[in-house]
């Protein structure tokens, strides 16, 4: 039936969601997301930083896999575990929708054929995947995994830098993002991307890729995500999740759980919960790790095809984002976590990384072109073999591994080279230190020798080296893969590990506990430099160094009189401040070095007598 509401726009949207009562019965009656049923639904793999780093990968472009619009949902339609399985997992998200055709367009144009985003929840059986054989026909694509909606954000309205990405399971907030500061890929890179080999038309549906956070759900969870843009929201995309009520036949693959399935359903969802200083306020772009085209998208020219219109009240009626309900406390951002790690010595991370059993985590006898700067950034890797002339024939020449590693290298990354250890020549010279510095990376770490390091010491990144030598890499080496988990300096660095230099060298941080530990360290100075004050003033270190009880109460004393020191926001690597440790012995990072000062009067009279009683 077409409403006669006086607008061509209305009579537009109208006609174009036909397709809701054309054999759709059962699914989508109400559904106002989607101006058309899509021809297609494209879905992206690891887009987010975090995800990625939780898979152990990094990868160079996007990659991608296909839902049938059969797998449509709307909020609210229960999402329905088959029988036999229990590895269901949801995955928030954010979804394009495209408002033109889009065909061999440029990242710069990308954004502009996007006419609507919104939320979904790309939901997933992980105990199909093997059956798929990486598919995802059945393990991504069963009716009711791609629940839409449910109001759609007008994306010429969309500052990107304020866009949200939210995911709750039973109201416990468990994914929280900003894709702008976040992603690996901007979503002008993935339409263009994608627009290279296929035609993307008017109603396709992209899903974008999930952060960390996501994780098994069961029988009476209920999923919400939520997109947000400011003031603007697409509401949140409920899911009740329920048992199904058919029986699987067992005429083709059957669900099956694996202990390696369960780690990948379940994820790193401990990342989301650790403690926090409260939900995220919108990011400055001043911190983000990764400059976005997009920012600055010009407006569609005048001629432009009009999208598909929707109607009058979806466009003017978006209510604003919910807040009646409290958040919970949220992991910071991973621009924020790289900030405060500058700020932190690597020998309290050490210390740090100790108490919780690794040890193994310690980079040994590197040094750095650039001991005034501190660097942190997230590890891109590269491998090289010992030298075989007729592999170097073939692997060496060229775009090599080392060269293509370099040129994929995005902002806030550290190139690491797997060496051996083999300091009788080069692995990195001048040219192609440069190249990674102008492509955004925070530093480069290599466990052979450099070249050319008077001109590397002047670049504005540090490279750490074993050794340094005249000598081309070719005379000992063969670059052989790039984004692999590699042997550097006696660590295993797997790609996307957080990588933390200073004067003192380099310390690998598994990326779920940086958080953690950046907390903890931040704790550990803070009590070094009160002890370092009350050394300085004549106390002997016996029960102060540790701090036991005795002393605590006069440390929070003296912890009311000095403020946290703030953040820095620059993604680069930042001039280092004079160390404040020396060694320290046993489990304990070494005392802090500071001007020699009296005990403020508050410290005073809380240790009075300073005899032990």
């Amino acid at each position: 039936m077409v409403h006669r509401c006086g607008s061509q726009d209305a009579l537009v949207a109208v006609r174009a969601r036909a397709w809701l009562g054309l054999g759709q019965a059962d699914i989508l009656r109400t559904m106002t997301a989607l101006p058309s049923r899509p021809g297609k639904i494209v879905a992206v793999h690891a887009s987010y930083r975090s995800r990625a780093a939780e898979r152990g990968t990094m990868p160079a472009w996007p990659s991608y896999f296909l839902k049938p619009t059969s797998a449509l949902a709307q909020s609210g339609d229960p999402v329905m575990r088959p029988p036999g399985s229990e590895l269901l997992a949801f995955e928030g998200e954010v979804a394009l929708v495209i408002g033109r055709r889009a065909l061999r367009v440029s990242p710069a144009e990308g954004w502009d054929h996007v006419a609507w985003v919104t939320a979904a929840n790309d939901f997933g059986l992980y105990d199909m995947r093997y059956a798929d054989r990486g598919g995802n026909v059945r393990s991504k694509g069963t009716d009711g995994f791609a629940p839409i909606g449910p109001r759609l954000i007008d994306a010429r309205s969309v500052d990107l830098a304020a866009l949200r990405l939210r995911a709750w399971v039973n109201g416990e907030l468990a994914q929280d993002a900003w894709p702008l500061r976040d992603m690996l890929f901007g979503f002008g890179d993935i339409v263009a991307d994608l627009s290279r080999l296929l035609t993307l038309e008017l109603g396709d549906v992209i899903l974008t890729g999930t952060p960390t956070g996501s994780t098994v759900v069961n029988p009476g969870d209920v999923v919400e995500v939520e997109v947000s843009a400011g003031e603007q929201s697409s509401g949140r995309l409920r899911s009740p999740i329920v048992e199904a009520d058919y029986v699987l036949q067992p005429l083709g693959a059957m669900p099956r759980a694996t202990d390696t399935e369960r780690e990948a359903a379940y994820g790193a969802r401990a990342w989301s919960l650790r403690t926090a200083a409260g939900a995220q306020a919108a990011p400055p772009l001043a911190e983000t790790i990764q400059p976005d085209p997009q920012a600055a998208r010009p407006e569609p020219p005048a001629t432009a095809p009009p999208a598909v219109a929707i109607r009058p009240e979806a466009q003017t009626t978006v209510p604003p984002v919910e807040a009646s309900r409290p958040e919970p406390e949220a992991t910071p951002p991973l621009a924020s976590i790289l900030d405060g790690l500058r700020e932190v010595s690597t020998a309290t991370l050490a210390a740090q990384l100790r108490k919780r059993g690794l040890n193994g985590l310690t980079l040994d006898g590197l040094r750095s072109t650039r001991p005034d700067l501190r660097m942190a950034g997230f590890a891109r890797t590269v491998r090289y073999l010992p030298l075989r002339e007729d592999l170097s024939a073939t692997h060496g020449a060229g775009m090599n591994a080392q060269k293509r590693a370099i040129e994929q290298i995005r902002p806030g990354e550290v190139l690491v080279i797997e060496a051996r250890g083999e300091q009788t020549a080069g692995t990195v010279g001048d040219i192609l230190a440069l190249r990674t510095q102008v492509r955004g990376a925070a530093g480069i770490v290599t466990d052979g020798a450099i070249r050319d390091s008077a001109a590397l010491a002047q670049l504005e990144i540090p490279t750490y080296h074993a050794a340094v030598h005249p000598a081309v890499l070719g005379r000992r080496h063969v670059p052989w893969e790039t984004d692999v988990t590699v042997a550097c300096a006696g660590v295993t660095v797997q790609p996307g590990d957080i990588l933390v230099g200073d004067a003192d060298g380099v310390v690998v941080l598994p990326p779920p506990i940086a958080a953690e530990v950046l907390a903890d360290a931040r704790e550990q100075e803070r009590q070094e430099q009160f002890i370092a004050a009350q050394v300085a003033a004549g106390e002997p270190i016996d029960g102060l160094f540790p701090l036991t009880d005795r002393w605590r109460p006069a440390y929070e004393a003296w912890l009311e009189q000095h403020e946290p020191h703030e953040s820095p926001t620059s993604d680069q690597a930042q001039p280092a401040e004079p160390s404040h440790h020396t060694t320290g012995t046993g489990d304990t990072a070494g005392t802090a070095e500071v001007n020699p000062a009296a005990a403020s009067p508050a410290v005073e009279a809380v240790l009075e007598p300073r005899t032990p009683q």
